[in-house]
């Protein structure tokens, strides 16, 4: 395994240049896709790849469906009166349409698929919690809840935190073509449990009568607590942008090291995934000092418009020749702690990658191999190139903070960053070896892979890459 040279190690174990970077990126504000908090945004990007040593860095902007936060209003009725309309209680989801529906309460806790089997929600509002239990085997996006929601006849739903503070989670509700056929808002975990409480007797995991308490996965038809969920948002063309530069030799082999740099509207995004994108010119500033040790050209990317429908990613995909690329190494959700976590995509080589440089670390190392449509990589990994996203191990459930108004600076530690920047250096360097070798596995092989929960999510949302 190839190694940094000491000084370089050093250098980053004394940097703040990736700390500068992400405190530019957080006091931009709102860096929603496709508003110009995320076009200042990629010029900070733009100036930090320059200072990094990259060579031919660009902006390159494109076109995509954007989307405007508007107000957001719950009201119950029947059981229990409540109106719930301040940001710390309920927000849009972006993606969802404007409109103003109202239905019984169904709770369908998890929102696993066997969750909405199990009640009938036409003509409901269907609330399921943004946890996935810790023995489910996979990660349960909020987008196949609303997709199952919308399968199953719902007139709305409600996504609701697991993780106190009031906190209502946002996060885009994955259709194609927006917006998505039924309004949806996020709630907090207090506001959550308001709701269960009132909205009647619930199932507890073994699917006996429970007490609607937060350990019980759904609520039975006969509520009669109803709601009205009211909400006014914006959607329509805007503008985004990518920004990329390069290191190494001009061979056409390549090795992609991406992050995203837009973020939700709602906070700076902090973790996700503004420390990604300053770890990838912390990354390329470290290479360039070796830059004659690559031996593959090594480019770096900072996409936009992940949060709503990974379309820079795909728009770079579009771009290059995907049989020249070598790996997809993404960094998202990653600086929350100094143990990197990474999702393999079922790719042996990538896995076995950071198995070298986190055994010759004596760091420990979270893999997860599921095959997951989310996150950049997947543009790649859907046509079978290798790809993995980096993150950080954080021995909890879900995204914690992320998609929340808590997504901020002071959650994170410069020293998480600089020993996450070795550890990444590290793999992209030797990646850039010529004669490692990352078989990939086509489009075929990536289809057979994917969940079927995963198969009916992108389905219903128009997202399914696949032909029939």
């Amino acid at each position: 395994m190839r190694e940094l040279p000491e000084e370089v190690v050093g250098d980053a174990y004394t940097s703040t240049f990736h700390w500068e970077v992400l405190e530019s990126l957080v006091d931009v504000g709102n860096r929603m896709a496709g508003q110009d908090g995320e076009r200042e945004g990629a010029e900070h990007v733009a100036a930090a790849f320059e200072e990094s040593g990259l060579r031919d860095v660009e902006v390159d902007e494109f076109e995509i469906d954007g989307w405007w936060r508007g107000s957001s209003r719950l009201e119950s009725s029947g059981s229990h009166e409540e109106t719930y309309a301040a940001d710390y209680q309920v927000i849009g989801l972006p993606g969802t349409p404007s409109g103003d529906v109202e239905g019984p309460l169904i709770d369908v806790g998890y929102g696993r698929p066997e969750d909405f089997e199990s009640v009938d929600l036409d003509g409901a509002v269907a609330m399921a919690s943004s946890e996935t239990p810790d023995d489910y085997g996979r990660w349960l996006h909020r987008m196949e809840k609303y997709a199952s929601a919308v399968e199953g006849g719902a007139v709305a739903f409600v996504f609701r935190n697991h993780v106190e503070g009031c906190l209502p989670p946002t996060g885009e509700i994955g259709y194609e073509n927006r917006p998505g056929p039924i309004p949806a808002v996020g709630v907090s975990k207090e506001v959550g449990a308001r709701l269960r409480r009132h909205a009647g007797p619930g199932r507890d995991e073994d699917g006996g009568e429970g007490d609607g308490g937060e350990g019980d996965d759904a609520n039975d038809r006969d509520t009669d607590l109803s709601v009205r969920v009211d909400v006014d948002a914006r959607n329509e063309p805007a503008t985004s942008r990518n920004v990329a530069g390069e290191l190494g030799p001009g061979t056409d082999e390549v090795v992609l090291v991406t992050s995203h740099l837009d973020a939700h509207d709602i906070a700076e995004g902090a973790a996700d995934n503004g420390a990604g994108t300053v770890l990838v010119a912390e990354v390329a500033r470290l290479l360039s000092r070796v830059e004659s040790d690559l031996e593959r050209r090594v480019r770096f990317v900072a996409f936009g418009a992940e949060e709503i429908g990974l379309k820079g990613a795909y728009h770079e995909a579009a771009r290059v020749d995907l049989g020249d690329v070598a790996c997809v190494l993404n960094l998202d959700v990653i600086g929350g702690s100094r143990s990197p976590a990474v999702m393999t995509n079922e790719f042996d080589a990538v896995e076995a990658l950071f198995e070298e440089v986190t055994e010759a670390m004596d760091v420990p190392l979270e893999t997860d191999g599921t095959v997951s449509p989310h996150s950049d990589q997947w543009a790649f990994v859907q046509e079978g190139v290798p790809g993995a996203m980096v993150a950080s191990a954080s021995g909890e459930s879900g995204r914690g903070w992320g998609h929340t108004h808590a997504d901020t600076l002071d959650k994170l530690d410069v020293r998480d960053l600089r020993a996450l920047s070795v550890i990444v250096a590290t793999a992209v360097l030797n990646a850039a070896d010529a004669s490692r070798e990352f078989p990939a596995r086509g489009r075929e092989g990536t289809r057979e892979l994917v969940d079927e929960g995963y198969e009916r999510e992108l389905k219903i949302g128009d997202r399914w890459p696949y032909d029939e």
